[in-house]
């Protein structure tokens, strides 16, 4: 019987995975973070379900804007 997953295929699934997941994270942690809740709040947005709940509780919250940097 062949073995339908080779080493290479974990090597090519980690390097299409990684940008992919900081493509997600990235967003979703300035976001959160600008919302007043806790960056790694973005971490649960890969977990189904969770992150609808998650999106749902920062929409209608009450957001805790920090102050604009003098520029």
């Amino acid at each position: 019987m062949i073995d339908l997953i080779q080493p290479w295929h974990l090597i090519v699934i980690l390097f299409i995975l990684l940008p992919i997941t900081a493509i997600v994270i990235v967003p979703y942690w300035i976001i959160f973070k600008k919302a007043g809740f806790q960056p790694a709040l973005s971490i649960l947005m890969f977990v189904p379900l969770v992150n609808i709940v998650i999106l749902y509780v920062v929409a209608f919250s009450r957001w805790k804007l920090a102050p604009r940097p003098e520029q």
